[in-house]
């Protein structure tokens, strides 16, 4: 079988992927969630819900807001509690719906049974109105509102439609649970966003650790006009937007530029899924399938959660506690993933899993001085010098590091983690971005 990826850099950490065998189960819904109005790129949605007001599954409790925002409905049905700040995976305390349970009850317009439904009766214009009006958002990590794609700037236009099955973060298994237990719901998934894109084809890239799914979506795929299966080799990141469209389409995409500069949409497995929810059983996003993992953990599993649950609820379900050696709990994936405080967190829309680390994984070497070895300009996935990169944000050299191409960083981390010096790259990196960018808006701004 041959196999494709993308050229430059990379890195193959180990897989982990200690829960890719745990079928999806289903968690008990919570007495309480806490839904942010921020779980998404841009900016936050309006409350449209007040404290003594009744819910139901489904039920809009934040409107988007401006051009680049998603809605949020309730994943309960109960008494709004109040609208309060709620620390979020960030650290920071964000505004959120708290509602308190009282059963569950779902808004009528949604379609619970298990049918398969599979004529497409919308528009493309519509479709694309029902991801908005969903708030189907981007399940790959970066939570971009999912209509948005679909709306083409004048002069553009796409041709491929591309769908994200690799999940090469090391421990994380949802993706590829729901392509085995849900690949026909995924199958017409995909011809809803290729009609909506306008597109005669589509590829899934799956990386090769996953051959079950790869002869799965192989064989559905026989029944569906344009769409195919592209197996990939197993490099990290391999997932990213501009890697995986080299690896397939062997396609660049420019500096500063979007997969649509060359003709690409791309969206991840479980976007899929969840479009064919909203477009065909008109289901919000109120739920998703999230991983618990680690490698001390008696237990590991997939969970389908209700958006605003407590994470901890999902080592409850599995029966299963903290390790005494616990350093870190991580929300998402060891490399991109980001530490939390606890397992009091509420499950977000961008929450693809739960990772708790001991100490022996988590605790940071001692940093050394830089040996000029190279090992970090040869696995960056995008070409950069991230040591320069880290001196320059470290020296508050904004200006420098908006010459040397910070903004086109992908914050994988594959620099830290090759680094034999402990290096905190991915750290200033990111720091120097975030202020290069603030640069950019001031200017754009004038």
């Amino acid at each position: 079988m041959k196999m494709r990826t993308f050229k430059t850099g990379g890195v193959h950490p180990p897989e982990n992927k200690y829960s890719s065998g745990e079928a999806i189960v289903t968690l008990d819904i919570p007495k309480q969630v806490k839904i942010h109005l921020n779980q998404h790129l841009g900016a936050p949605a309006t409350p449209k819900v007040e404290k003594g007001d009744k819910v139901k599954v489904g039920t809009l409790i934040g409107e988007l807001k401006g051009f680049i925002s998603a809605n949020i409905h309730s994943s309960v049905s109960g008494t709004v509690f109040k609208i309060d700040e709620v620390t979020d995976v960030s650290g920071y305390r964000r505004k959120a719906v708290i509602i308190n349970t009282d059963g569950d009850e779902w808004e009528d317009s949604i379609d619970r049974s298990e049918d398969l439904k599979k004529e497409i009766t919308l528009s493309s214009q519509e479709i694309i109105e029902k991801m908005k009006e969903m708030g189907i958002v981007g399940l790959g990590g970066a939570t971009f509102p999912a209509h948005i794609k679909y709306m083409f700037p004048e002069g553009k236009s796409a041709d491929t439609l591309i769908i994200n099955g690799v999940e090469c973060e090391p421990y994380l298994t949802s993706d590829h649970r729901l392509m085995l237990e849900h690949p026909d719901e995924i199958m017409v998934g995909i011809e809803i966003m290729m009609k909506a894109g306008k597109v005669d084809r589509a590829f899934i890239g799956i990386e090769s650790n996953k051959p079950d799914a790869i002869e799965l979506l192989s064989e559905k795929a026989k029944d569906h006009a344009g769409i195919e299966v592209v197996p990939l080799k197993v490099r990290y990141p391999q997932g990213a937007e501009k890697q995986l469209i080299k690896a397939i389409l062997n396609r660049e995409i420019p500096s500063g530029k979007l997969p649509l500069d060359v003709g690409c949409i791309v969206n991840n497995i479980g976007t899929a899924f969840a479009i064919y929810e909203a477009v065909q059983k008109n289901k919000p996003m109120i739920e998703r399938v999230v991983s618990l993992t680690g490698k001390e953990l008696k237990k590991r599993g997939n969970l389908k959660v209700r958006i605003g649950t407590p994470a901890k609820m999902m080592l409850e379900k599995l029966g299963t506690e903290l390790p005494e050696n616990t350093g870190k709990i991580i929300s998402g994936g060891p490399m991109m993933g980001k530490a939390v405080a606890s397992l009091d967190i509420p499950i977000t829309k961008g929450t693809s899993g739960i990772l708790i680390m001991d100490r022996s994984e988590s605790e940071r070497a001692k940093v050394m001085n830089c040996i000029r070895c190279s090992k970090c300009v040869s696995v960056c996935p995008m070409g950069l010098e991230p040591f320069l990169l880290e001196k320059l944000a470290a020296k508050e050299d904004f200006e420098k590091c908006e010459n040397e191409d910070i903004v086109d960083c992908i914050e994988c981390g594959s620099c830290s983690y090759t680094c034999p010096s402990n290096r905190p790259l991915l750290d200033y990196i990111r720091y120097g971005k975030q202020n290069v960018m603030r640069m950019m808006r001031e200017r754009r701004q004038k």
